[in-house]
């Protein structure tokens, strides 16, 4: 397939399972910072899951290569406003009943707390993560803050996408070492000058600081599609992400978001690829992953609610001992947040896209005058 490009997308069902790895990691990472664990055991899960925010950077690159996938064409003209009805549809119901979720939550738990209205009309307008205040990237549904920075991405996708493509595969090289050497660039620039740990926290939930990971992706998907990708297969590439991984967490604070991790989770998002393309053996192939991933997005949305409502009945950071109550407690959030994830997947988010875009067709076609 060296200089074949693929007109009709292929489905790639590895990437929906890796989607759900993502996630997981992202819910480790969050019962490692809320310490449902004391001790040892606390130790071991800071260890293990201290670096699995770094799954949201993993979101960002898979997002980039799937749309750019998934796009036959660039989107251009009335096919823009399609895109991005498809993605408002694909992410908004979702977001706005675990918002609504969080709402009542923050009511019940902190009623003396004011709510201010400007942070809430951020968050509901996908805009919080533009706002470095804790009270607006962290409000409501903290995880949340990555959708602000998704419906950015979204909004540069056509923009991006259209001279790629006008340029040929071989500018997709460029793009690609370019989108890496700003990840790498930003953390060293931060580490170099000073900055404090707290200030690269709040810059790392700015949506023009994590384009670059959205613009790898686009990149990768285009070398992939068109032959060019010459990267370590399957096996090799998740070693590197697994590496790059634990690394992570003993590099230096601006360094562990993205820098660490994100030529590994590259690598492992175009083999799984290629794999999926040549019918090559893939873990994340399977029924039970791919219905996993399915659900994935409804399962990060829900999560951290889930977690946090733990954290509240216990009064603050559980700390309990790993077999005397850690692990019962453990698989209860993670029980509870799949059970959510699956109803919220079943009853809200895919009906929810299925009416909204139904209800843009009817309202297209009677726009348009009777022949």
């Amino acid at each position: 397939m060296a200089e074949r490009e693929r007109a009709v997308p292929v489905s790639l069902p590895s990437l929906t399972g890796l989607r759900w790895t993502a996630a997981l990691m992202v819910f480790l990472y969050h019962v490692h910072i809320v310490e449902y664990f004391g001790g040892r055991a606390q130790d071991a899960i800071t260890f293990a899951f201290g670096a699995g925010n770094s799954g949201v950077s993993f979101f960002f690159v898979l997002s980039g290569f799937v749309l750019a996938w998934s796009s036959a064409t660039a989107p251009t003209g009335r096919r823009i406003l399609t895109f991005y009805r498809r993605r408002f549809a694909r992410v908004y119901p979702l977001h706005l009943v675990t918002a609504g979720f969080a709402l009542v939550m923050a009511v019940v738990f902190a009623p003396d707390t004011e709510q201010g209205l400007r942070p809430l009309a951020a968050n509901l307008a996908l805009v919080q993560s533009w706002v470095l205040e804790i009270p607006y990237f962290q409000g409501l549904n903290p995880v949340s803050w990555s959708l602000a920075c998704e419906a950015f991405f979204y909004l540069c996708f056509p923009l991006l996408l259209w001279p790629l493509r006008r340029l040929g595969p071989r500018s997709a090289w460029v793009v690609a070492g370019l989108a890496l050497a700003t990840v790498v660039a930003i953390p060293t620039v931060w580490d170099l000058g000073g900055v404090p740990d707290g200030t690269v926290w709040a810059r790392d939930f700015f949506p023009l600081v994590r384009l670059p990971e959205f613009v790898l992706g686009i990149a990768v998907a285009e070398l992939v599609r068109s032959g060019r990708w010459c990267g370590p297969g399957l096996t090799a590439s998740l070693a590197l992400a697994m590496g790059g991984y634990f690394l992570n967490y003993q590099a230096d604070y601006a360094f562990r978001s993205v820098a660490c991790t994100v030529v590994g989770f590259t690598c492992l998002i175009a083999a799984a690829a290629q794999a999926d393309l040549k019918g090559e053996p893939s873990p994340w192939r399977g029924r039970l992953s791919v219905k996993l991933g399915e659900v994935s997005f409804a399962f990060y949305m829900v999560h951290i609610l889930v977690i946090r409502t733990g954290e509240h009945l216990f009064g603050g950071h559980p700390k309990l001992p790993l077999w005397d109550g850690g692990l019962l407690v453990l698989a209860a959030a993670f029980s509870v947040s799949l059970a959510l994830a699956w109803a919220l997947h079943t009853w809200v988010e895919v009906p929810g896209r299925r009416l909204l875009l139904r209800r843009w067709r009817g309202t297209s076609a009677a726009s348009r005058p009777a022949p």
